[in-house]
């Protein structure tokens, strides 16, 4: 992951569309030449190729420090630090300290506090990006800004439902970039202080996917997904259908089921520090045993037809891990 921070204040009226200029004025011969409309999106572009061509030097990958760059076009110049952090780090947990705000917040206390069955930061997010940004190419495997990550981040950890904020979220979020709601989202699950999928549920899942007769994988993988919390449970089902609809429209945005089973899998579905102890000794070999898993589990999932929570709840006697 790569992380960026902009230092230049004029990145925000760059990326943002510019007027087109009328031909009606005249010319004067003293004023500046005219910008393209589109030179902020252009600019824009330049900035993640640049942060893409970043992300696989090996320079850049060992370096633990901020490297500076600048990019211009027509006049707009932006200065911007990144720097990369290996995943490791980026699915560290991160519990908070203040239990009134919803980033490193135990899911079941944030939907007890909303009255909700679902955060309203994922309820949020998830329909902001499925209004403007479904057909975005790399919808969520693109970074969003980090600056831009953490300003959502905070208005969201400091609204309560009885705040008028709450009423502008559609606002807020339609002036941010796309990309940067969507890691919002990727952000909220990777500070759960424990996955989605909870930490007691880790292990049987990896055994469950494992299972090579499809009858007993059925029935197992149902079965745990029914052992989960109601809030968990009704998270998990908003994001499978929100994913769905992501791949559906493949053809545009090139993020399909596996390319999103990848991206989200080992967030949604990760151990704890006392199962890592206990399961592999090495951060690196956990990535390299497990992450694959991980995958498959989410895939597993995207691919199952789609059931209600009612119909999960109904079902839940039918189902057994004897096997």
């Amino acid at each position: 992951m790569t992380d960026m921070l902009v230092s230049e204040p004029g990145l925000t009226s760059a990326c943002a569309p510019l007027e087109p200029c009328s031909e009606e004025n005249g010319t004067d011969e003293n004023a500046p030449a005219k910008r393209a409309s589109n030179t902020g999106a252009k600019l824009w572009g330049r900035v993640r190729s640049k942060l893409l061509r970043q992300k696989l030097d090996p320079q850049t990958v060992q370096s633990k420090n901020w490297q500076m760059d600048v990019i211009e076009m027509n006049g707009i110049k932006v200065e911007f630090s990144m720097k990369f952090t290996g995943r490791d780090l980026t699915l560290k947990r991160m519990p908070s300290k203040k239990q009134s705000g919803v980033f490193g917040v135990k899911i079941g206390v944030v939907t007890k506090r909303e009255c909700s069955k679902v955060p309203l930061v994922i309820c949020q997010c998830i329909d902001e990006v499925e209004r403007r940004g479904i057909e975005e190419v790399g919808i969520y495997r693109i970074s969003g800004v980090a600056t831009d990550i953490q300003t959502l981040k905070a208005a969201f950890n400091t609204t309560t439902l009885s705040s008028d904020t709450t009423k502008d979220f559609p606002v807020i979020l339609s002036d941010m970039d796309i990309n940067a709601i969507a890691g919002t989202l990727k952000l909220y699950f990777r500070e759960l202080p424990e996955a989605l999928l909870t930490d007691r549920l880790y292990l049987a899942f990896l055994e469950g996917i494992a299972l090579s007769d499809p009858a007993a994988k059925e029935s197992c993988m149902m079965h745990l997904l029914c052992s989960l919390p109601d809030p968990n449970l009704s998270t998990f089902l908003l994001l499978l259908e929100h994913l769905r609809r992501v791949a559906e429209k493949e053809s545009i945005n090139k993020m399909s089921l596996l390319n999103l089973a990848t991206i989200f899998g080992p967030t949604l579905l990760r151990p704890s520090e006392e199962t890592s102890k206990g399961h592999i000794t090495l951060v690196s070999d956990i990535w390299s045993h497990d992450v694959m898993a991980q995958v498959q589990v989410l895939l597993f999932y995207l691919q199952h037809p789609s059931v209600s929570f009612s119909e999960l709840k109904r079902d839940s006697l039918y189902f057994s891990t004897d096997v």
